[in-house]
């Protein structure tokens, strides 16, 4: 008999669509909730789902703490996509926890990532299994990780990468960050100014962000990246025990960089607010045109990189080796490439694979083999297996 009862936080936004078909047809849910301060967007999201599975709207608002436990009292399975994560990650997620309601979201920020991890003890004392920034990156990028880190007998450097403007088999252009600025286009101006944190040297530290970094990918040779705020290099370096270097970095050109290297330097120093930057992505001034374009001519590209990616360094068998794992099939769009890892996640919850009560990581309680598998029938086209969706590349060592 179904008895599961599966409440999506931000139902009604594009994130969550992809996830709710998914989940609304597995035969271990009797109910989603779909959970939503919209109203109007709510009854599209549930009528959408009326010949998928059983579902219905809840008017709620994340912020309300009170509204929020009621609506957990009697649920199995919280599925959170309700953003931004700076302000909402944390009090949801103590919300799961005070209701044993399991838990798992797609957190890319950094900052709410390290005080979610915090709550693990917590988390533990209340039975509760929570996994914390499963979309595409992070999520799919962990899992790259976790494959590429399993071959090596110790890790020194581990990173991943996403594109922005370069050619991917999953790239939709009507859901282009860059051409259409949206809530998560303020997210990644946030993410592109200030400081962030990722490894050096083994330990975490605080950089300013749009770092170039010099990478050179078996079989396809050398390339610059940019690094980005994000969660991977504070997540990655507990779970592969990094002892070296790891950060998230953008692949993208020259010219792309430079530009967000204009906008972050008229974010931080305060000619711009992040939601000023966002709204002219896709619109340069021609004063911020003239000065991206002679910065670029200073600026590596990214060369012979792959778009989506994982890069570890490290030893096997005593040699040096690197091992890449990249993407090469995707669902198709952001919302697909964010949705349909996070359904997949949740439904490892659902079906006990993954039980171990506190906060996590991706790669530290999923099945890499078992995600891709499963992620392969979502692309576009779909893919029969995982083999189709990912390859793992090595570097020979060299004869001694």
């Amino acid at each position: 008999m179904n008895e599961r009862k599966v409440v999506v936080l931000g139902g009604a936004g594009a994130m969550a669509r992809p996830a709710l078909g998914i989940l609304a047809r597995r035969s271990d849910v009797a109910e989603v909730v779909i959970a939503d301060r919209d109203h109007g967007a709510l009854q599209e999201a549930v009528a959408a789902l009326a010949d998928v599975g059983p579902a219905r709207a809840a008017v709620v608002d994340a912020l309300d703490p009170v509204a929020l436990r009621e609506l957990l009292g009697d649920a199995d399975l919280l599925v959170n996509t309700a953003g931004p994560f700076f302000r909402l990650g944390v009090p949801v997620l103590e919300a799961a926890i005070d209701t044993a309601t399991d838990y798992v979201d797609i957190c890319d920020d950094w900052e709410p990532t390290l005080d979610m991890l915090q709550r693990d003890g917590r988390a533990r004392s209340a039975g509760v299994t929570a996994v914390v920034g499963i979309g595409a990156s992070p999520g799919s990028s962990n899992m790259l990780a976790a494959l590429a880190a399993r071959e090596l007998d110790s890790v020194e450097d581990l990173h991943t990468g996403w594109p922005v403007d370069v050619p991917f088999v999953g790239d939709d252009p009507e859901e282009d960050a860059v051409s259409h600025p949206s809530a998560a286009a303020v997210h990644w101006m946030q993410q592109l100014s200030g400081t962030i944190r990722l490894l050096a040297g083994g330990e975490l530290v605080d950089q300013t962000p749009l770092r170039a970094v010099a990478l050179n990918y078996p079989g396809a040779g050398r390339g610059t990246a940019y690094t980005v705020g994000h969660p991977e290099p504070i997540t990655l370096a507990r779970t592969c025990s990094v002892a070296g270097a790891s950060a998230c970095v953008m692949v993208v050109t020259a010219g792309t960089a430079a530009y967000l290297m204009t906008l972050q330097d008229d974010i931080d120093g305060g000619k711009l607010s992040l939601e000023g930057a966002a709204a002219i992505i896709a619109t340069p001034t021609a004063r911020r045109y003239t000065r991206a374009l002679v910065r670029s001519a200073r600026l590596a590209g990214p060369g012979a990189l792959p778009p989506f990616f994982a890069l570890a360094t490290g030893l096997r068998g005593g040699v040096a080796h690197t091992v890449g794992a990249r993407m090469v099939a995707s669902p198709l769009g952001m919302a697909k490439a964010t949705g349909v890892p996070l359904a997949l996640a949740a439904g490892q919850i659902l079906d006990g694979a993954v039980h171990l009560p506190g906060v996590h990581p991706p790669d530290a309680v999923l099945d890499p083999g078992r995600f891709f598998d499963e992620l392969a029938p979502h692309c576009d086209p779909p893919r029969a297996a995982g083999a189709d969706v990912v390859v793992v590349d090595h570097a020979a060592p060299v004869p001694s």
